[in-house]
């Protein structure tokens, strides 16, 4: 797929678009901060497959217009869920496209630019690093509603910044700056502008071998889940695939010859 191609993409409420090597994903829906609709909610799994299916591509970064990334998910339309069957479906429609994101096989970045709060912040989290703008707020504000977190935030929340942290913004539904989320580990990096960080730290980690990102990503994410010694049995089964590379032979090649490799990706 070309450049060209992507641009053409037609979407309501994101942009589309893949610049050198990078997918970049915009969401737009500015009228309402961002707010993920069902419909808005589609167009983010239907972009992640795109992604994912793209050859060309190697990492992946996500980001809102306007004043915020995602502001959360939209309340007006949690308000017309009659009963538990109807939420359940509601949580595991938004939960399926967060694990889409988290399950993607190239590294993945949300550029907070602003508000990301409830779903907003539920998709952040199912990015693999996060960059906040200075003037970023975050939290999970569910409570106040009557609501819990319902795209993943109760379960990757706690993994990331662990239970007492996470448990201390679920209870209270408080935002927090950028700066505390810094302090907390919730995100990555903070930046005057967290686009351009996220672009810049996309390039820097698309240097390195693109299948060894990849099994460095399934080996921290398989890892959580067992105990240390089955994690310890996952990362020397994917050490393995990783050294039967020829990105592996490439890479000890030119770091012996003191030369910069050329990664292909087999």
């Amino acid at each position: 797929m070309t450049e060209h191609h992507h641009e053409a993409e037609q979407f309501s409420y994101l942009h589309y678009a893949v610049e050198e090597q990078v997918a970049l994903i915009t969401i737009d829906r500015q009228e309402a901060l961002n707010a993920l609709n069902s419909d808005l909610l589609f167009e983010l799994g239907v972009a992640f497959e795109l992604a994912e299916s793209d050859h060309l591509v190697r990492s992946l970064v996500i980001t809102g217009s306007g004043r915020a990334f995602v502001a959360g998910a939209d309340i007006a339309a949690l308000q017309q869920l009659e009963g538990g069957f109807a939420g359940r479906e509601a949580a595991l429609s938004g939960q399926d496209v967060m694990s889409t994101l988290a399950a993607l096989p190239f590294p993945t970045i949300a550029a907070i630019n602003g508000f990301a709060l409830g779903g907003g912040l539920e998709l952040a989290l199912a990015c693999d690093l996060r960059v906040a703008a200075k003037g970023a707020r975050l939290g999970l504000p569910e409570v106040g509603l009557g609501l819990i977190p319902g795209y993943g935030g109760t379960q990757r929340l706690p993994r990331l910044i662990g239970a007492g942290r996470a448990l201390d913004l679920i209870l209270t539904g408080r935002h927090v700056s950028a700066e505390e989320a810094l302090q907390l580990g919730l995100v990555n990096r903070l930046a005057d502008d967290a686009l351009s960080e996220a672009k810049a730290l996309a390039a820097t980690i698309i240097k390195n071998a693109p299948i060894a990102l990849g099994l460095a990503k399934e080996a921290v994410v398989r890892g959580l889940d067992v105990s240390l010694y089955q994690g310890l049995e996952i990362e020397a089964d994917l050490f393995g695939l990783a050294a039967s590379t020829e990105d592996a032979r490439e890479g000890t090649a030119a770091f012996l010859a003191k030369r910069a490799p050329t990664f292909e990706g087999h």
